[in-house]
C-alpha cells in the first residue's frame, strides 16, 4: 500500500522532529541528579578553590548538588581523560587550566586531542603571573635585569613549578622575547620553587602574584614586572611584561569544559549559570582576593581564546624543548 505523498511528507518531517524534540526536552529537565567538576589539582590549592566557589553557585542555581572531585596526576591529564570519556550528558565537566594548553605540545602521545575531544562552556578567570626577584640579584627594573642578564649569560637561575608548568612555560617565553638566557630550575610545585627564592637559592620566578605580595611588601622579593597585558589592580605601580616586551602575555587561564557531543542546550544552560556567577558582586570579590579576573563570555569565544593560547604554548614549549616529567 502506497501513502499519498503529502501525507509521507508529514510524516517524514514529523520523525525527523522527534530527536530535537527529545533533546529540547532532556535540556528543560537537566540536571535531574547530581553533577561532577573534575579537577587536575589537589584539594585547597587556588584551582580547587575556584572548583568549589563554582560549585556552590550551580548548586544553588540549578537545584542538584555539584560535586568537585580531585583527579591528580599527569599534569591534569588523568583528570581531562575522565571526562573525555565520560558521557556527553552534562553531568561530568572540567575545570580547564593553561594546562591543557600547554599539555597537548608538552605531552605527545596523549590518547585524547584537547581541542577536538573538550566541549567549552565558558571562561570562567585568569590569573596573572609575576616576575618575582631575589633582591641579591642587582637589577630594580625589567630592563635593567634584561640587561644584567645579557651581559652575564647562563649566570641567571630561573625556578619554576615543575617542566611545563606555567611558571616554566612563562619563563621560557620571555627568554624567546627578550632574547636572554637564564637556567632553567624545576621543583615539584610552586610552594619551594617560592621557598628557594626567597632563601637565594635561585635568582627569578615567574609565579602567581598573589602568592609573592606579602613578601613584596616586606622587601624579601622584588617585583619587576606582571606577566598580564593590563597592569595589576594589586599592584597597579607595576609594569607589565608587553610595557618592555611588546606582545608578551602569560596567564593563567581558568574555564570550564564538557565531553564533546554535549547537547547545545545544556551548554548553553551551564554558560548563562556561569556568567551569571561571574555577574555577582560576592563571587566577584573573592575571585579578586584569589588574585584572578572574571572572564565570561560565550562558548565560542572561550573555545577561540583556548586555542589561542594553545597555539602559543605550542610554540614556547618547542623553543624550550621541555619534555614531561
Amino acid at each position: 500500500m502506497k501513502l499519498p505523498r503529502r501525507k509521507f511528507m508529514v510524516l517524514a518531517a514529523g520523525a525527523a522532529a522527534l530527536p530535537a524534540l527529545s533533546r529540547i526536552a532532556w535540556a528543560q529537565a537537566y540536571p535531574s541528579r547530581p553533577l561532577r567538576i573534575m579537577v587536575g589539582f589537589a584539594a585547597g590549592g587556588p584551582t580547587d578553590v575556584l572548583a568549589r566557589l563554582l560549585g556552590q553557585w550551580l548548586t544553588e542555581r540549578l537545584g542538584q548538588t555539584v560535586l568537585v572531585e580531585n583527579r591528580l596526576g599527569a599534569g591534569t591529564n588523568i583528570a581531562t581523560e575522565a571526562v573525555v570519556k565520560a558521557p556527553p550528558d552534562g553531568y561530568t565537566l572540567l575545570l580547564v587550566t593553561a594546562a591543557n594548553a600547554i599539555n597537548k605540545t608538552l605531552y605527545p602521545n596523549l590518547s585524547f586531542d584537547f581541542l577536538r575531544d573538550i566541549a567549552p562552556v565558558a571562561g570562567v578567570c585568569f590569573e596573572p603571573n609575576a616576575v618575582l626577584l631575589n633582591p641579591s640579584v642587582p637589577a630594580k627594573t625589567l630592563p635593567e635585569f634584561i640587561a644584567y642578564t645579557k651581559a652575564n649569560p647562563g649566570k641567571i637561575t630561573m625556578a619554576s613549578g615543575g617542566n611545563g608548568a606555567p611558571s616554566h612555560v612563562s619563563g621560557e617565553m620571555f627568554k624567546m622575547m627578550a632574547g636572554v638566557s637564564m637556567v632553567h630550575v624545576p621543583y615539584r610545585g610552586a610552594a619551594p620553587a617560592l621557598t628557594d627564592l626567597l632563601a637565594g637559592q635561585v635568582d627569578i620566578y615567574f609565579g602567581p602574584l598573589l602568592a609573592g605580595v606579602e613578601h613584596i611588601k616586606t622587601g624579601r622579593l622584588r617585583v619587576l614586572a606582571v606577566t598580564s597585558l593590563k597592569r595589576s589592580e594589586i599592584l597597579p605601580d607595576i609594569p607589565t611584561v608587553a610595557e618592555i616586551v611588546p606582545g608578551y602575555e602569560a596567564i593563567q587561564l581558568y574555564g570550564v569544559g564538557a565531553p564533546k557531543d554535549t547537547p547545545a542546550e545544556i551548554i548553553d544552560k551551564l554558560n548563562k549559570e556561569i556568567n551569571a556567577a561571574l555577574a555577582d558582586p560576592k563571587i566577584k570579590e573573592r575571585f579578586a582576593q584569589l588574585g584572578t579576573t572574571a572572564l565570561g563570555g560565550p562558548p565560542e569565544a572561550f573555545g577561540r581564546y583556548f586555542a589561542e593560547e594553545t597555539e602559543k604554548w605550542g610554540k614556547v614549549v618547542k623553543f624550550s624543548g621541555a619534555k614531561a616529567e
